[in-house]
């Protein structure tokens, strides 16, 4: 009773301080709100700056470990959408593709020490195409699709080359998802479902004895995840290439 007493005292003879109270509650979280947005877009400028920094280090000559290290920062900025205008530009995309060997064509792929470089620079250029619609259509002016098919066939009968592999054919699934005049590209200029097809069965190392009939090998080990990895990003590929032309035969 007393302590209900109390509190109906309160109540009635401080009903102005509560109000008071409850506003300025009101003024410090708005004003917290508007700390966080500004710290927020101080911090998107700061990565955008960064992201600029990198590319320019990258666009230099330097040591294999700088460009891995440039290379794993980019890939981490890059999963934000905000930080990826100054990525996005010919230049830029132009940079990534030269370190991921997508520029040489005749040139094989034999100096292991490269590779980490490599892989993370087709791990950034994931990022940046899942990530931005300017990317995605820069990729078919820069020919990517032609590119990554080239790679590919170079990482056939390969040592080492895994991840390599692994990485093109999600960038390759990637374009033939987001991009339907590289999906066309890749079914009727690029050989695409061969390329594919070519890569899922190095994963699997099937060996055919007949023109529709495989090599039982009942000793072999089970796949490894990397080939497993491979064996599941060709195939969502070999999806996307051939849905429309089964669509098309559907009709």
């Amino acid at each position: 009773m007393i302590a209900a007493r109390a509190s109906e005292e309160e109540r009635i003879h401080f009903p102005k301080a509560q109000r008071e109270s409850r506003g300025g509650y009101k003024l410090v979280h708005q004003i917290l709100m508007l700390v966080k947005e500004t710290l927020a877009g101080l911090t998107i400028l700061v990565e955008k700056k960064l992201c600029e920094g990198i590319l320019n280090i990258l666009e230099k000559d330097t040591k294999t470990s700088c460009q891995t290290a440039c290379l794993e920062a980019l890939r981490i900025l890059s999963r934000d959408k905000k930080v990826l205008v100054p990525v996005t530009t010919k230049r830029n995309m132009q940079i990534l593709m030269r370190l991921a060997k997508l520029d040489t064509v005749e040139d094989p792929l034999e100096r292991v020490s490269e590779f980490p470089v490599i892989v993370e620079a087709l791990k950034c250029l994931c990022n940046i195409i899942f990530n931005s619609a300017v990317a995605q259509k820069l990729s078919l002016e820069l020919n990517l699709a032609a590119m990554l098919c080239n790679l590919l066939k170079k990482c056939k009968d390969q040592q080492l080359v895994g991840d390599i592999k692994c990485f093109d054919l999600r960038l390759l699934f990637l374009l033939s998802l987001l991009h339907t005049d590289i999906r066309s590209q890749l079914r009727q200029e690029l050989q695409g479902v061969q390329v594919l097809t070519q890569a899922l069965e190095s994963s699997l190392n099937v060996r055919w004895t007949e023109e529709y009939k495989a090599a039982e090998d009942r000793d072999r080990p089970p796949l490894s995840l990397q080939e497993t990895n491979c064996a599941i990003e060709a195939l969502k590929a070999l999806f996307n290439v051939t849905l429309d032309s089964w669509n098309v035969h559907s009709k």
